[in-house]
């Protein structure tokens, strides 16, 4: 058994989170570039960037009412054709697949255990990835939040994708880069590791009873 009090034997689904977990996060030069555009710099940028990101992600605001409100966030205005560019580096930003947790996700499959990505995405993205990752389909379930209207860490959004699955709660082991997710998943009786590092996960995957393991990256 593992410290968070499961056997990887005993389960019959992991779920994947995509941002930090499946894809690289966006490197601080990338970060720092998407802040300039609003004139702070990134440590700021980024409790701004996170405000109303919950909304943007389920749907609820487009792409221009969300850097829109972001800019009164920061105190500024965009200028004329800044939105496109925006759009585009957030896209490209999020976009650094990790090999390794590919090629893990589809041995997982093969290995009988059903694969499912749940993923809080606003609409640009889901569709960038969709068309430009075919390894979406090695998923035996995809929820992103766009196209189901619900965000992490609603409880409704996780319940969406047992049911995907089929599987209950205590089969499931649930892999998110935020705590607050974590605990959500955890609430409903899914097992959760929580992806700190690659290192750290793999750590916690061989204490679970693992023995197959994303290699390190």
């Amino acid at each position: 058994m593992s410290g968070n009090g499961f056997n990887a034997s005993k389960l019959k689904a992991v779920i994947l989170d995509y941002g930090e977990v499946i894809c690289h996060r966006p490197t601080s030069e990338q970060m720092a570039e998407l802040a300039n555009f609003y004139g702070v710099d990134a440590n700021r940028f980024v409790p701004l960037w996170e405000r109303n990101r919950g909304p943007y992600d389920r749907g609820d605001l487009t792409p221009e009412a969300y850097w829109t409100m972001l800019a009164g966030d920061a105190g500024t205005k965009l200028a004329p054709g800044q939105l496109e560019e925006i759009c585009q580096l957030d896209v490209v930003m999020w976009s650094n697949v990790n090999p390794n947790m590919v090629a893990w996700i589809d041995r997982l499959g093969r290995s009988g255990k059903k694969v499912a990505l749940l993923s809080n995405m606003h609409a640009d993205m889901v569709t960038h990835c969709r068309e430009r990752f075919d390894w979406i389909n090695h998923f035996d379930f995809v929820t992103f939040s766009a196209e189901v209207n619900l965000v992490k860490p609603e409880p409704a959004i996780f319940e969406h994708t047992l049911r995907g699955l089929g599987v209950s709660a205590p089969e499931a082991l649930f892999l998110d880069d935020r705590e607050v997710n974590i605990e959500a998943a955890r609430k409903l009786g899914i097992n959760a590791i929580r992806v700190v590092s690659m290192s750290q996960l793999r750590k916690d995957l061989t204490t679970a009873g693992f023995t197959d393991l994303p290699a390190e990256s």
